[in-house]
């Protein structure tokens, strides 16, 4: 892998490469864009099969995150750590230690949370060494378990793209098939159940049906079922890549808009989708409760002001139908549009503004 020249072609800022040989720490930090701010991207540990896997996926994950946090209307680049190991086996209190104090050399160009393999416990062990951490326990000002409030902010998006396809956000009696029924889709089923909606559901967790099942009066179908349902919006929440080949012909959805990441298997199966007339709700647009909730601790978290911000998800789903339309292009275009447009104008002031500061100084040694 030729690091500079794919760093170059995509244009990352930074690539910090930490080691610890007494705690077995051996960390990727990868810190995509600032433009906006400081890069904010969790901490992911894994089983790499290699350590060039282990780069490529912090790099694409950074990369990711700035899209993410700048279409969230966010002052925040993107960055991400990844942790080579195994998350049952291989975590120690020194490892997170001598990872925060890495954190902390970078001096608040980069900002972690938790996320695969790695939980609040083990950034409160990171907090113990830096401030650029979020996602710690309550006890140290942190908002807590972000599931609810990701959840909220996809409820939120899920009635702006039905306002789109259907005239009005209004969900009383929309049939909803919700794919997964983890903590995030469960909160999900609450606001919508509250609302009115009908819910099918499925999930290879037989209790978590049965518990949508009996608190929402859902309809319970088999995981391969999902897909061909008779109903309104189709909500992704459980693996990524499930609008595929194979999927795609069995939908009978208007509307795609759910929790998941990485929902497209393929770039071009977001292009038959939009050929089909299916409003797509970009993953990362829907998603974005959870980075939202915790960026409001970075000035001292206050929960109702982190839910006002998370209810703008409604807005930037209907700012990227209003790109797609513009443009003529599909929704997961549009939501890369959106982010690289703010990207951009920041960056041309911040040009503007260095050039007027230089003009200045020149004039004042003449």
């Amino acid at each position: 892998m030729k690091i500079f020249s794919y760093m170059e072609q995509y244009d990352y800022e930074q690539l910090v490469f930490c080691q610890d040989e007494q705690s077995g720490l051996k960390a990727i930090i990868a810190i995509h864009d600032t433009t906006i701010g400081p890069a904010l991207g969790g901490t992911r540990m894994w089983t790499y099969e290699s350590e060039e896997a282990a780069i490529e996926d912090a790099l694409r994950l950074a990369k990711g995150m700035t899209y993410k946090n700048a279409a969230a209307g966010l002052n925040l680049g993107g960055g991400k750590t990844v942790i080579i190991g195994d998350p049952k086996k291989d975590k120690n209190e020194e490892m997170f230690r001598a990872f925060g104090r890495y954190i902390q050399g970078l001096n608040g160009r980069y900002i972690t949370a938790e996320d695969v393999g790695t939980t609040v416990e083990d950034m409160d062990l990171v907090y113990q060494e830096t401030d650029y951490v979020t996602g710690v326990s309550p006890a140290f000002g942190s908002s807590g378990n972000p599931s609810p409030v990701t959840a909220y902010g996809v409820y939120r998006g899920i009635k702006a793209a039905a306002k789109e396809a259907f005239g009005t956000d209004i969900l009383e009696g929309k049939i909803i098939a919700v794919q997964g029924i983890g903590n995030v889709a469960y909160n999900l089923c609450r606001h919508l159940h509250e609302e009115g909606a009908q819910l099918i559901v499925t999930d290879i967790n037989k209790e978590s049906v049965q518990r949508a099942v009996e608190e929402f009066g859902a309809k319970a179908v088999d995981p391969q079922d999902i897909y061909g349902v008779e109903c309104d919006i189709y909500a992704p929440c459980a693996l990524g890549a499930t609008i595929n080949d194979e999927t795609i012909p069995q939908l009978k959805a208007k509307v795609i808009a759910g929790a998941a990441n990485n929902q497209l298997k393929e770039a071009r199966h977001g292009d038959m989708i939009h050929e089909m007339g299916i409003i797509y709700a970009p993953d990362y647009v829907i998603n974005a409760g959870g980075v939202i909730n915790v960026a409001d601790e970075l000035i001292g978290y206050n929960r109702e002001r982190a839910l006002k911000k998370v209810e703008t998800i409604y807005d930037n789903i209907e700012k990227v139908i209003e790109i797609s339309k513009r443009d003529g292009i599909p929704t997961y275009v549009a939501a890369d549009r959106l982010a690289e447009e703010r990207i951009e104008k920041l960056r041309r002031s911040r040009s503007q503004f260095l050039q007027n500061g230089h003009h200045l100084l020149s004039r004042r040694s003449r």
